[in-house]
């Protein structure tokens, strides 16, 4: 399966955006651990853009710099939104009403606890009347929100813009699920490989195997294996170095073989 990559974003501790995050994974500039503070999502109204939590506004700031780079229309564009976590904040803040006498859930809250809400605000922002489909894959769900991205872009013969993201949990669900700082990245892919773009993604799926490419920059190592989204950095990485290379990802069951070529 081949697809050009005509718009990247990535937004996480010391990685402001893709240029500046290509920057930092070729080695260009130094990574430096900070807060993650990605833009407001202009594409929503006032109201709607009060009543989004964190979660939808990580994942709206990368799906628009994505879309903003790739010069195609966002309202366009086929949407695979894939989290592990979801909303984890609101979840623990429901969850503590539901089990305090008297609480009350907020309904905005119980509003954005669903797990497509990221993709409901992407298509109401753009007035999109295309499909969005919100996937959950736990640990892999970067690898398999690929996959599927991939797929739609292909069969539908339509761009497809991939947004994964996902935030810390506080509370007793985040010691069981322990995540580390926010990260999020979308990828526009285009299904056209005669056009220009970042570079070509070949794809292959083997069920057989396992495996699992490391990120080789060492400070970011902790966040790749922290936060389900970051497991996206070792292709990245591949993408940002603008050599030719191949990738393997693991997406149980089975695994991901995605060989790269700048364009």
């Amino acid at each position: 399966m081949r697809v050009v990559v005509q718009g990247l974003s990535v937004w996480g501790p010391g990685l402001a955006g893709w240029p500046h995050a290509e920057r930092v994974l070729r080695g260009e500039d130094s990574w430096q651990d900070g807060p993650v503070t990605p833009p407001p999502a202009q594409c929503l109204p006032p109201n709607e853009r009060r009543r989004s939590g964190p979660l939808t506004r990580l994942a709206l700031a990368v799906a628009e710099e994505a879309s903003q780079q790739s010069g195609l229309q966002a309202s366009s564009l086929r949407g695979v939104f894939a989290c592990s976590n979801g909303d984890g904040a609101i979840v623990d803040s429901i969850l503590s009403a539901i089990t305090t006498e008297g609480g009350e859930v907020s309904p905005t809250q119980f509003h954005n606890s669903v797990h497509n809400a990221p993709a409901g605000y992407w298509t109401i922002g753009h007035h999109a009347h295309v499909p969005a489909v919100a996937l959950g894959c736990y640990d892999w769900s970067f690898a398999q929100g690929l996959l599927k991205a991939v797929a739609e872009c292909l069969v539908e013969k339509t761009p497809t813009v991939l947004v994964v993201y996902d935030l810390p949990i506080p509370g007793p669900i985040g010691k069981a699920r322990v995540t580390e700082n926010p990260f999020g990245c979308a990828f526009v892919l285009q299904p056209d490989t005669t056009q220009s773009g970042i570079c070509v993604l070949d794809i292959t799926y083997d069920a057989a195997t396992t495996q699992q490419d490391e990120v080789t920059h060492p400070d970011l190592m902790k966040l790749v294996s922290t936060n389900p989204a970051a497991r996206a950095l070792p292709l990245l990485e591949k993408i940002a170095s603008r050599t030719e290379g191949t990738v393997k990802m693991a997406c149980l069951p089975g695994s991901l073989s995605i060989a790269v070529t700048p364009c």
